[in-house]
């Protein structure tokens, strides 16, 4: 009889412990069992966030966090991770973010600066936590900082007179670098080291933009071409001289 009580008790405590880490909406008693309970871990989407590869990548730079909860929830404490993932509670270097709350408290929102440190290098992994009760472990969402922006190395080859470009016209090609090596494989200078070259663009024009407005969309391009992978090459249509291109 002792061994069964103690199991009961042992059982009794998982529950509450099981219990503590869930929140229910104000009249939800006496539903069905399940009903009205939401787990506490929330929702955490980031500004400038994008899925790649089954991984989150986010921007260097300012950014912000937004921590969504289906039902209201508070303490709550955001926490960024500084260091690589970690498996304990908070890792030792995590900062914390000030969040602000909506008026139901089921919203909270928060700026963090992210970026490179002498600690956390460019696409380096880390994680983001939430802390809502102290009796269960903090929520973590993974994400990958991609701090450096693309690169490309282009070399511009202009060739003239032909059959149909009249009057001394002529046409550019355009092509993305390749460094060539003895020892070791040829490098394209073109794309992308952490989360990858997503597209690129070319546009050109016959005078300078910004003189007409400060948005380029505002100028007609006289030729312009796009794709999504390296290495690039293309070659313009026939062009008159004295055109300026950016």
């Amino acid at each position: 009889m002792k061994k069964l009580l103690l199991v009961l008790l042992v059982v009794a405590l998982a529950s509450f412990l099981f219990v503590g880490c869930f929140a229910v909406p104000d009249g939800a008693e006496g539903e069905g069992e399940g009903e009205g309970e939401a787990e506490i871990c929330p929702t955490v989407s980031v500004t400038s966030q994008a899925a790649v590869g089954g991984k989150t990548y986010i921007k260097g730079g300012k950014q912000t966090i937004t921590v969504t909860f289906a039902v209201p929830t508070e303490p709550v404490s955001v926490f960024v991770g500084n260091a690589l993932k970690s498996d304990v509670f908070l890792p030792l270097y995590a900062t914390e973010v000030v969040v602000y709350p909506n008026a139901d408290k089921t919203v909270y929102e928060g700026t963090f600066k992210f970026g490179k440190s002498e600690d956390f290098e460019d696409c380096s992994e880390a994680y983001i936590y939430v802390v809502t009760c102290e009796t269960c472990d903090a929520c973590k969402y993974p994400y990958t900082v991609d701090a450096d922006k693309p690169y490309v190395k282009l070399e511009v080859t202009v060739s003239g007179e032909f059959e149909d470009c009249p009057c001394g016209g002529c046409a550019m090609t355009i092509s993305s670098v390749t460094e060539e090596s003895v020892c070791d494989p040829d490098v394209v200078c073109c794309g992308d080291d952490c989360s990858g070259l997503a597209s690129w663009s070319f546009r050109l024009f016959d005078e300078y933009p910004w003189n007409v407005c400060c948005d380029a969309g505002c100028e007609d391009p006289i030729f312009e071409d796009s794709g999504t992978d390296c290495p690039i090459t293309f070659t313009t249509d026939c062009l008159d001289e004295g055109i300026l291109f950016r």
